[in-house]
């Protein structure tokens, strides 16, 4: 099986290609790595949207895989999804496509623009690591929420539990070229007032690592 590893960051993904033997560089970004008889590739995009769309786009023309793995942090607006929670986000959109009215936001169905504005994982990799995570809705964001008015009105709109500034490029990438895949994300911070105090990003990448590792065990 050739596998793809998608992170945004360096720190996120280390803990991961640790536990793998290295083979080549691949290009750009790009590294290969074995996992027994499975060809992993890790690709660091970046951070953002924009960087993942296209990173995740040029690598998935360049060779034919059979899994795709988004692994990262991620925010929380659920309660019951405290930092260091793993997640399995199977529902993700830009919350910030659309248009502005005066005070009001417009999403972008509101303006009766074609397209397709939700990215659903309806078909997820058949993984038992992978089922026993929470199934969650996502957004993608290029500002992630900081102000209390902000957060409220996404909270409305959008019903998210989590956030981050790539799932959803990854998966509606996937989407296009055809490929099984799922978004793993670790929980690093409450979505609120920017606060780095509370924030707990080395629990949650040692969580991410841990269920990283029993997702490729299953495979």
């Amino acid at each position: 099986m050739r596998i793809l590893i998608v992170a945004a960051t360096t720190p996120e993904v280390a803990p991961i290609a640790a536990g793998l033997r290295r083979v080549a560089d691949r290009g750009p970004r790009l590294e290969g790595y074995a996992l027994r008889a499975h060809d992993v590739d890790i690709l660091t995009t970046g951070i953002g949207m924009v960087a993942t769309a296209a990173w995740c786009s040029r690598v998935l023309t360049l060779a034919p895989y059979d899994l795709a793995l988004n692994l990262g942090v991620c925010g929380s607006f659920d309660p019951a999804l405290e930092p260091g929670r793993v997640v399995h986000v199977v529902s993700d959109r830009n919350a910030e496509l659309g248009a502005q009215d005066g005070e009001v936001f417009l999403a972008i169905e509101q303006l009766g623009l074609p397209g397709e504005y939700d990215c659903l994982n309806q078909t997820p990799p058949a993984n038992a690591a992978l089922a026993r995570l929470p199934r969650v809705r996502g957004i993608t964001v290029n500002t992630v929420h900081g102000n209390d008015g902000s957060i409220a009105e996404t909270v409305r709109r959008f019903s998210p539990q989590v956030e981050s500034m790539e799932g959803a490029a990854f998966m509606y990438a996937c989407g296009i070229a055809g490929v099984a895949h799922a978004q793993v994300r670790a929980v690093s911070n409450v979505v609120e007032r920017r606060n780095r105090a509370a924030w707990k990003l080395s629990e949650a990448v040692e969580s991410l690592r841990l269920t990283a590792q029993d997702v490729l065990a299953d495979i």
